[in-house]
């Protein structure tokens, strides 16, 4: 394919190939957490620091995947973070499930009110795309 539908698809496809990757480490950083960082700390504070270490990972990944993702306008970076938005809700939700979670165990796991950090996370998710470049652009 060529010309601006091409180049649609071809940015689609980097969108997901980036959040595909971002939704592996996060998952490979879950597994560790729980088997290493959990059993040393308590799960309340695995949760907290996992947290962090997760922010780090998103933006990593969108920092150094940028210039390949080839977002060069604000428009198609807010694309892309609302697709990865989405796609980790989704994910989410369906982790969720498949651990035997209920509607009740995930709301609250979106609630800042009741100490759920992935509004938070959804919301990093929405402008790493944004803020990735940002970085990327402040380094050589």
């Amino acid at each position: 394919m060529s010309g601006k539908c091409g180049s649609t698809w071809a940015f689609a496809g980097r969108v997901l190939a980036v959040w595909t990757l971002i939704a592996a480490a996060e998952t490979l950083h879950g597994v560790l957490r729980g088997l290493w960082l959990a059993p040393a700390v308590g799960e309340a504070a695995a949760q907290r620091i996992g947290f962090a270490v997760g922010c780090a990972i998103v933006l990593g990944v969108a920092t150094l995947s940028s210039r390949w993702l080839d977002a060069g306008t604000a428009a198609r970076q807010w694309q892309a973070g609302a697709v990865w938005c989405a796609l980790m809700a989704g994910f989410e939700l369906l982790i969720g499930l498949a651990r035997g979670f209920d509607a009740a165990r995930i709301a609250a796991e979106l609630d800042p009110s009741r100490g759920g950090p992935m509004a938070f996370g959804l919301l990093l998710m929405l402008a790493a795309p944004a803020l990735g470049a940002r970085l990327r652009r402040a380094w050589p």
